[in-house]
């Protein structure tokens, strides 16, 4: 696993395609799973889809996926300040359509029809001027593709030359696979593309993909491991595995990967809240892989940009605390996360510190110094309790402090 994943922690995953145009599903569901949905009669959808669009076909979204106001140097700068470290663009969905110019979806990509635009080139273009690294997401199915009713045939004349095609274009740093779960990876031929991408591909030394490779792979083999809201498949969650590797916990800001137009206020998270999963995440040695659901327009919903300026603000104040660290030790407070850098350790606390913080895990030295990243000035007295670290400090204004979210302490000798 290249050291940059480790160091990054932050990314943006990115569901875009025409699932974006309807823009709706149940509350709580996929809405990037429209199509499939609708074949299958959700009743929700399905009279959604008679209602507002009647008599048209999910393929006939193609003539409104417009993209009129995509600006991918916009996208790009709001990843650069939202502290992200790397985006994960979906470039094919399960349904197929690409985001990119392509060889192996004739018709059926945003260059040859709708949009007429290669997404993959302009936001890596956009993203190489910046810090962030640009990766996919790539479904290793597809719902309607007719190779399917053979699906090792499906593999080895469309989906392996289809990856290969992508990987040599537009050199992306990650690669997160998905949809392998009905088939052995063995019928997908993974290994035979993984072997190609570690040994000969132009991206060889900086690559990232992940577990999801077969069904007998995800949260089983892999250089690291993905997580979705929590669980692995079938129930497994991330406390039910040994976390002896870099993982990914994905997830968006509300419930639905793609933008689902009926979730409001109340199922978005508030910033408060992404940040004690990024903190916590970090503090177990995982990366949080954070999703926005553009509109089909090419714009970010306002909710979802105010999130993630939110969280750059914090992360501009905090970040030392997260990039580049490593676990420390589990906290017995649940309000306290432990995070370290070589002989550093950071605690982070998402209550606010009433003069005194508590932190048992460290244990107190003579030489032992504290200081409030928001607040470098606040003088921070370190005391010895029986043992261990006690930081105290004269009472604080929270107004006064650069980043209010959560507060962190660096502590080192």
């Amino acid at each position: 696993m290249p050291r940059w994943f480790g160091d990054a922690k932050f990314g943006i995953f990115i569901h875009w395609g025409l699932y974006s145009v309807p823009a709706y599903t149940k509350n709580g569901d996929y809405a990037e799973w429209y199509a499939k949905q609708l074949e299958e009669g959700k009743p929700e959808v399905a009279a959604f889809h008679s209602r507002v669009y009647p008599g048209r076909q999910y393929a006939d979204f193609v003539s409104d996926f417009k993209a009129e106001l995509f600006d991918a140097d916009r996208w790009a700068d709001l990843f650069q300040r939202s502290g992200a470290k790397y985006v994960n663009l979906v470039s094919k969905h399960h349904d197929g359509f690409c985001m990119y110019k392509t060889d192996y979806a004739w018709n059926w990509n945003s260059f040859d029809v709708g949009p007429h635009r290669d997404f993959c080139a302009e936001l890596k273009a956009a993203l190489d001027k910046t810090d962030v690294r640009f990766g996919v997401y790539h479904s290793v199915y597809e719902w309607y593709h007719p190779l399917m009713k053979d699906p090792e045939d499906y593999a080895l004349r469309h989906l392996i030359p289809m990856l290969k095609e992508l990987i040599v274009k537009y050199e992306p740093s990650t690669l997160f696979t998905d949809g392998e779960w009905d088939y052995e990876s063995s019928v997908w031929h993974s290994t035979d593309f993984l072997t190609w991408l570690y040994n000969d591909s132009p991206v060889k030394d900086f690559i990232v993909p992940n577990d999801r490779w077969g069904k007998e792979t995800r949260g089983r083999l892999g250089g690291n491991f993905t997580t979705e809201y929590g669980e692995i498949c079938n129930g497994q969650k991330i406390e039910d595995i040994t976390l002896d590797r870099p993982f990914e916990e994905c997830r968006g800001i509300g419930r639905s990967f793609g933008l689902n137009r009926v979730e409001g206020t109340a199922d978005y998270l508030s910033a408060k809240e992404l940040l004690v999963m990024l903190a916590d995440l970090v503090s177990k040695g995982g990366n949080l892989l954070l999703n926005v659901g553009p509109a089909a327009d090419g714009t970010i919903p306002v909710i979802m940009e105010e999130r993630l300026l939110q969280m750059g603000e914090w992360l501009a104040v905090n970040g030392e605390a997260i990039y580049a660290t490593r676990p420390y030790k589990p906290s017995a407070d649940k309000e306290i996360r432990y995070t370290r850098k070589g002989e550093t350790v950071y605690a982070i606390s998402s209550r606010f510190p009433f003069g005194r913080l508590s932190l048992p895990e460290i244990p107190y030295r003579e030489t032992t110094r504290a200081t409030l990243l928001a607040s470098p000035e606040t003088p921070v007295n370190v005391e010895n309790e029986n043992g261990h670290v006690l930081l105290s400090f004269p009472p604080i204004d929270p107004d006064t402090l650069s980043a209010k979210e959560l507060y962190t302490f660096r502590v080192e000798d």
